[in-house]
């Protein structure tokens, strides 16, 4: 869908892309199949393949908006707010516009899938932490030792992306709970030197972050998914 403001045509899904949405559609295919055949007498399979159908949807917004910032981000050419041309000024907006964008549905995904993780497998993470995210089901996991193929490849995950996530919940916790996250630099550079011109955040290393976390998030559903339907197939 957003391609067409780059004059590109749209989306083909293709590598991880796809290998994640095929196991999620599979998935509730499955679900579908079973419940047509009356299985599903405790209406659990329907909020499943829900569930599901909803992060299809949310992932297919997630890549959208990792795209698109990525590509405004490659139009901001300057370092410094100052130096930013009248056009830069746009295009920065516009990055700063999709990369929150980005990084907040990230974070309501993988709190997504969570939810589905731990009714699917009967987690009751609830018992625990009321709201809880998709983290806290993963210790969740650990800590019953529940799963543990599943489990130990998940954690993996996490920990090769530890820096770039913690990164992104920060920018994400400063976006909802304190100030606009692009102007927390601001606010750190006036403390320190306030007559000189104020660099932009390190765009690179954000939208590489973004990159890495779609990566961590592709990788993850489709593990998630490939599990959950082979609990169900039989």
């Amino acid at each position: 869908m957003l391609r067409m403001l780059f004059g590109e045509p749209p989306r083909k899904d293709e590598g991880k892309l796809l290998e994640a949405t095929q196991a999620m559609e599979r998935f509730a295919a499955l679900m579908s199949g079973r419940i047509e055949r009356g299985l599903d007498n405790d209406h659990l399979l329907r909020k499943f393949e829900i569930y599901t159908l909803g992060l299809i949807a949310a992932l297919d917004e997630l890549e959208q908006s990792v795209y698109a910032a990525a590509k405004f981000a490659s139009m901001v050419k300057s370092e410094t707010v100052e130096g930013l041309s009248d056009v830069e000024v746009m295009n920065y907006r516009r990055y700063v516009y999709f990369d929150k964008n980005a990084f907040i549905r990230l974070f309501s995904l993988l709190d997504k899938l969570g939810t589905l993780m731990n009714d699917s497998l009967r987690l009751e993470t609830e018992r625990v932490k009321p709201h809880y995210s998709y983290f806290t089901v993963l210790r969740r996991m650990l800590d019953r030792n529940a799963y543990p193929e599943l489990t130990a490849e998940l954690h993996r995950l996490k920990e090769e992306g530890m820096q770039a996530m913690n990164r992104l919940r920060k920018r994400r916790n400063t976006e909802i709970h304190y100030m606009n996250s692009e102007m927390q630099d601001d606010l750190k550079q006036n403390h320190e030197a306030y007559f000189e011109p104020h660099r932009l955040e390190d765009l690179s290393q954000q939208t590489q972050d973004l990159a890495q976390m779609m990566d961590f998030v592709l990788d993850t559903l489709k593990l998630t998914f490939h599990h959950a339907y082979s609990q169900f197939e039989h």
